[in-house]
């Protein structure tokens, strides 16, 4: 295909998880089920914790943003490729292509950040708990969430804007959605500059969470092991153990995906799957299985709807 400027093409193709006839089926049902027990789950964790009060805390106010925005990027993302397997065109225009990447990219971004906030929350409990009311206080919170979609946001626009400048010679993305690697390979123009304030937007985003995560855990284990009763190192792991399971799943996938050398299609697709739908969908699990007061809130509002 010739070259042509960006304001040329109208749609893209995507390529999507896989070309073989028999799997489209199957794969649209799995993801279907995936895509529902997402919702389920992310918004029932929200409304669990809107209904009980002993949830209004800022661990919980967290985790309900923490599903909040796990609905959305898998919204962004999920139900395009559903129609893409019973579809035999898989196109997608540019303005739509733009604007999932938009969207995904400001998500992506904001769960970073909400669990870096979340991991600073347990850092206070743990290791100030007699300041924790004052730290963590209602404004001090929202502020912090606030913070965390900003950063979103001002991530994304900078992002777009790059990729809005690129002219494209092919159209059909090797990947089941728009994300910024496949598009770049479609570019006929140069894409140095834009690889590289990407790659430093990527690395602060990145480099500040992740510190900030890695810090307070290790001052929260070195509180724990200070703790003389077996019970309160118990209790202690406890609050933290599902958060580390969540940064654990969402920072190795985003890792694999996105900090390695150039692999095969069939093993970016995966990796790509496992945080843009598997993940959302086991936050509210991780989350609902090892907490204690969650699961107590669960029996607590189901015997109250059914009396």
């Amino acid at each position: 295909m010739a070259a042509e400027n960006h304001s040329t093409v109208t749609e893209f193709i995507l390529g999507g998880l896989t070309n073989r006839p028999d799997l489209q089926l199957p794969f649209f049902f799995l993801f279907l089920g995936i895509y529902m027990v997402t919702m389920v789950g992310n918004l029932g964790m929200i409304m669990l914790i809107c209904l009980n009060s002993q949830l209004h805390t800022p661990m919980y106010y967290f985790l309900s943003n923490l599903s909040f925005i796990d609905m959305c990027y898998s919204t962004v993302i999920t139900p395009k490729m559903l129609v893409n397997f019973v579809s035999e065109k898989n196109s997608i225009s540019y303005a739509g292509c733009m604007s999932q990447l938009y969207f995904f990219i400001v998500f992506v971004i904001a769960e970073f950040y909400i669990l870096m906030v979340m991991a600073y929350d347990r850092y206070v409990a743990i290791c100030s708990p007699l300041l924790y009311n004052i730290t963590m206080s209602h404004q001090i919170c929202s502020l912090l969430v606030a913070v965390a979609y900003i950063m979103g946001l001002i991530g994304s626009t900078v992002g777009i804007t790059l990729m809005l400048k690129l002219s494209y010679c092919e159209i059909l993305i090797s990947h089941y959605f728009c994300d910024i690697l496949p598009l770049m390979k479609l570019s006929c123009s140069s894409t140095y500059n834009i690889e590289l304030t990407l790659f430093f937007l990527a690395g602060f985003n990145i480099i500040v969470t992740s510190l900030t995560v890695l810090v307070s855990y290790a001052f929260i284990l070195y509180s724990i092991f200070h703790i003389r009763r077996m019970e309160g190192r118990s209790k202690a792991f406890n609050t933290c153990s599902s958060h580390l399971i969540a940064v654990g799943t969402f920072y190795g996938s985003s890792a694999f995906m996105y900090l390695k050398p150039s692999s095969s299609l069939a093993h970016e697709n995966t990796a790509s799957v496992f945080y843009t739908t598997v993940i959302p969908m086991l936050n509210p699990l991780i989350y609902s299985v090892r907490n204690k007061e969650v699961k107590a809130a669960m029996q607590k509002t189901v015997r109250r709807k059914l009396s």
